[in-house]
């Protein structure tokens, strides 16, 4: 029987050239370049492959799409984790769950380079230069002297942290489980919700989106934040109440904010945020590295591999 499998989410067209596909040599590999208008879309689009891998939380995969894929038996997704999977539903649907290893920690470098072009303004005075504007408007600010707030201090938070202490900063932590002990593990200080925002000239979001962090940032955690400070999320959009950031950066309550994720992803094009100036916005590249997409994609090939020998690895299983 010859397969047909799916690469969903592909928006770099990059999928084909960073894995030997063509070492499965039972099973069509298509690429999908960009996302479904809509579930109804994807069930359309999907409805005669077999196996199916997706970026994680791209393409949700909730009950009614599965109940729509009756030929589908495995989805593969980048990481160990993907929230918008119903696991239970695949299990009922017969459907094996497979995940990837990754690489390195790509997001907080990018969370750095968001705080930097923040206080530095690189890319706009990148663009200034090559318009032929005058030499030099921006006077920019020392991340060296700055207190970092650093809100989850888990894999990526630590690493973030350890960053910012060779720039020069000091660096305070909170997280809703998070302990003094934990800190002094991690060479930070400690510092309440409260304190943190307003000690913080820097907020840095390091969260898994759960429901108990949904909605966790919102108008009383912003509004104690000082007028010159900046927010990062290259967390999950939805850990920060949205309409409420979009409110305090319009007013200028803060200095700004950068940004990697949102509550609609893609971003639509009128949504209020691509029209302020006090906020960098990035098209969710917190993972988006060559090595890490090296990594998805070769693992995404053994997944079906070893799935095809009956098999199969790094299941991801409902709980």
């Amino acid at each position: 029987m010859r397969y047909r499998c799916a690469i969903l989410d592909d928006y770099q067209a990059a999928a084909a050239g960073l894995a030997d596909w063509n070492s499965l040599s039972d099973v069509d590999v298509t690429f999908f370049t960009a996302p479904f208008a809509d579930a109804q879309a994807a069930a359309r689009a999907l409805k005669d492959f077999h196996i199916v891998g997706l970026m994680r939380e791209r393409t949700p995969f909730p009950r009614a799409l599965l109940a729509g894929l009756p030929n589908l038996r495995l989805l593969m997704t980048s990481g160990m984790g993907n929230a918008a999977i119903d696991l239970a539903a695949a299990r009922d649907h017969g459907v094996t769950v497979c995940g990837t290893g990754h690489f390195g920690a790509p997001a907080a470098a990018l969370a750095i380079g968001l705080m930097l072009e923040l206080t530095r303004r690189i890319g706009f005075e990148d663009a200034r230069l090559k318009a032929g504007a005058p030499w030099q408007v921006t006077l920019g600010r020392d991340l060296e002297g700055m207190t970092l707030g650093i809100v989850g201090l888990g894999r990526l938070g630590r690493r973030v942290a350890a960053i910012a202490q060779a720039l020069g900063m000091e660096v305070i932590a909170w997280s809703q489980n998070l302990t003094p002990e934990a800190c002094r593990d991690a060479g930070v200080a400690y510092a309440s919700r409260t304190e943190l925002f307003a000690r913080a000239d820097i907020v840095s979001i390091h969260l898994a989106l759960s429901e108990r962090t949904r909605g966790l940032i919102g108008c009383d955690e912003l509004s104690r934040m000082k007028p010159t400070a900046y927010l990062v999320n290259t967390a999950r959009g939805p850990i920060v109440v949205e309409d409420d950031l979009v409110d305090v950066l319009r007013q200028r309550r803060i200095a700004g904010a950068g940004l990697d994720v949102f509550w609609t992803e893609p971003l639509p094009l009128d949504h209020p945020l691509r029209g302020l100036d006090n906020v960098v916005l990035t098209p969710h590249l917190g993972y988006v590295t060559e090595q890490g997409y090296r990594r998805f994609y070769a693992d995404m090939v053994e997944d079906i591999a070893a799935w095809l020998a009956g098999a199969p690895i790094r299941r991801i299983e409902a709980e």
